[in-house]
């Protein structure tokens, strides 16, 4: 007769149970509500650099150090929309009695930020006293507008060492792959597109130099590391006499047992 009576009271105590622990849910959401998480932002968007705040760097970078001593004011007016009223004018710099120094060219090879919307870029200058390293401090305002967050440094270069070229590369040991880079160099450096055609793979984009060379010599070919592309140091000159060494990274494949160049150095319609 128990096992009847608890057969028939067993949907209402599931029932009272059930409603029991709805109750408790409703609690505790009341109680402690779930918070909606912050949509991720894109790795691409955190990684992609201001383009408008290097270029603002760089732009104060070389008219910071141009000067002529002979008109200090050309300074100051130039460099205005920079420091307004905040920083001294000239943003503290003041030339010597005489003199004057120009720019050849700058642009940004380093940058920190030390806080969100703040970055500090390192500025490298050719100046006709050399070549020079500034850090400038660059933010964005609530409105979206560029600042400097205060006055420059001269700093070091940063760190490097002399070069250091890759020296467990494989050699090519395949004579007709080699003869193939050799020609396809030589005609690519030349500029002799109809000959070059004859080595490169169906669908190959390559874009030789604006101004022609003669290739000299080919030094020894190397797998570069995977596989697929061929390291080729090579003699070059020019038609004013100039020889440089230069290294190409030519993309190969094999289409009929035959080899073909599918690229030479860049991607031009990458």
């Amino acid at each position: 007769m128990w096992r009847i009576r608890a057969s028939r009271e067993l949907p209402r105590y599931a029932l009272i149970a059930a409603a029991f622990a709805g109750l408790l849910a409703s609690a505790r959401f009341a109680l402690d509500p779930p918070r909606t998480a912050p949509a991720a932002i894109p790795a691409a968007s955190l990684a992609s650099p201001d383009l408008a705040a290097q270029a603002y760097a760089t732009l104060f970078a070389r008219r910071y150090l141009s000067w002529d001593a002979r008109q200090p004011e050309r300074m100051i007016q130039e460099l205005e929309p920079f420091v307004g009223s905040k920083l001294q004018p000239a943003a503290g710099f003041a030339p010597p009695p005489r003199g004057q120094q120009h720019v050849a060219w700058a642009e940004v090879v380093q940058t920190r930020e030390p806080a969100p919307g703040t970055h500090v870029y390192t500025v490298a200058a050719d100046t006709t006293a050399g070549l020079l390293y500034l850090t400038v401090g660059v933010t964005r305002t609530a409105e979206g507008k560029l600042a400097l967050t205060g006055y420059p440094a001269f700093v070091g270069a940063p760190a490097s060492q002399p070069a250091n070229p890759e020296t467990s590369l494989r050699p090519v040991e395949d004579a007709t792959l080699e003869t193939v880079i050799a020609r396809g160099l030589g005609n690519y450096l030349d500029g002799a597109g109809s000959e070059l055609a004859s080595d490169l793979a169906p669908g190959a984009i390559v874009a030789p130099p604006a101004v022609p060379l003669q290739l000299v010599s080919v030094g020894r070919q190397l797998w570069a590391p995977g596989g697929g592309s061929v390291m080729a140091t090579v003699q070059a000159s020019d038609g004013g006499g100039a020889r440089y060494t230069l290294t190409y990274e030519i993309d190969v494949i094999q289409v009929h047992g035959r080899w073909e160049i599918s690229a030479v150095q860049t991607q031009p319609d990458a």
